[in-house]
């Protein structure tokens, strides 16, 4: 007996579920094998996306306040405690997060503009504008040499990528003898309808599809040519995030205003089923094993638990007051 319970306690500290409660402002730590809270520790005033380390033992979150707010929470996991909070100013509106290279990578929607966070020297080193209306969620490749945005508002999704620029000519137009390449950013926006704004990258890095919560459209985006290369009318209207399964076979998307969880084939671009998840669905994460999804339901003040083979609900977890970001903290 003795023997099983520390393996149960190993088995809890190796993965958690993050879930972020707006109500509440609080983040919740929950055990994924019993689906229980184990616990609790308290973020700012607007939380609205929560990322681990990744070596599981930190979590930030963005406190976002509709492009007003300019801090991001850090959460030591391993004591459950509260921890100083990074000021992101300039950058104002901190909001899509992911941990990418050992930095901590967000959208600044206030500041039009995305940026990042080395904890290694607690200091914001990066930031680049992409001037479009409301720079909203943040995709950054392994390499840390792409990165992904939606613009809700513009309409748009912008592709910023480090990348040699042409070399410099001279006066006359002539090319410079051994002249170095030059490194830069270089931003392509490719326009899709407004209200894009959850997005995912599939899984073998071709294709970034989003959705529009305004007209329901997914646009599926050639992540080498950069432009969109088909369109479904999903008639997801109040779409709110989009996420590839694991194994990059299915797309399931949440909507606020019904509550349904669209989930698509990918291959065939065919919705299979709307499963109802309750009064409004917002985020949505995979189970890194690929047999769960988890969704928060703001309205409803829970966590439901799909189980992606049956594509049913099968369980609830109650975080907190008005849930919304989700991640998975690894260790």
């Amino acid at each position: 007996m003795i023997f099983q319970l520390a393996t149960s306690v190993n088995c809890v500290a190796q993965s958690t579920l993050l879930a972020l409660s707006k109500s509440d402002h609080t983040l919740a730590i929950v055990d994924p094998a019993t689906l229980k809270v184990i616990g609790k520790a308290p973020v700012g005033q607007d939380p609205h996306e929560v990322i681990a380390s990744a070596d599981g033992k930190t979590a930030y979150v963005s406190n976002y306040g509709g492009g007003r707010f300019h801090e991001l929470n850090v959460i030591d996991l391993v004591n459950q405690k509260a921890l100083p909070t990074i000021d992101t100013r300039p950058l104002f509106g901190p909001h899509g997060l992911v941990f990418v290279a050992g930095k901590v990578w967000f959208s600044a929607e206030g500041s039009k503009a995305v940026g990042s966070y080395d904890p290694t020297i607690a200091k914001l080193d990066w930031s680049m504008g992409t001037g479009q209306n409301r720079t909203h969620m943040i995709y950054v490749t392994n390499d840390a040499k792409k990165i992904y945005t939606t613009n809700v508002d513009a309409g748009t999704v912008s592709f910023l990528e480090f990348a040699a620029l042409p070399p410099p000519l001279s006066p006359t137009g002539q090319s410079i003898p051994n002249m170095p390449a030059r490194m830069d950013w270089i931003q392509t926006v490719i326009p899709v309808s407004k209200g894009c704004e959850g997005f995912d990258v599939s899984p073998d890095g071709r294709e970034l599809w989003t959705v529009s919560a305004q007209d329901g459209i997914i646009f599926i985006i050639d992540t080498s040519a950069r432009k969109v290369t088909a369109t479904i009318d999903a008639k997801a209207f109040g779409a709110n995030r989009l996420k590839f399964t694991t194994d990059g076979k299915r797309v399931l998307i949440s909507s606020l205003r019904d509550g349904h969880l669209l989930i698509y084939d990918v291959a065939s671009r065919k919705e299979i089923k709307r499963v109802e998840i309750g009064h409004g669905a917002a985020g949505i994460l995979m189970e890194p094993g690929g047999k769960r999804a988890f969704v928060a339901c703001t309205p409803d003040n829970y966590v439901a638990v799909v189980d992606l083979n049956t594509l049913e609900v099968t369980g609830h977890i109650d975080v907190g007051g008005g849930p919304d970001g989700l991640a998975w903290a690894e260790k």
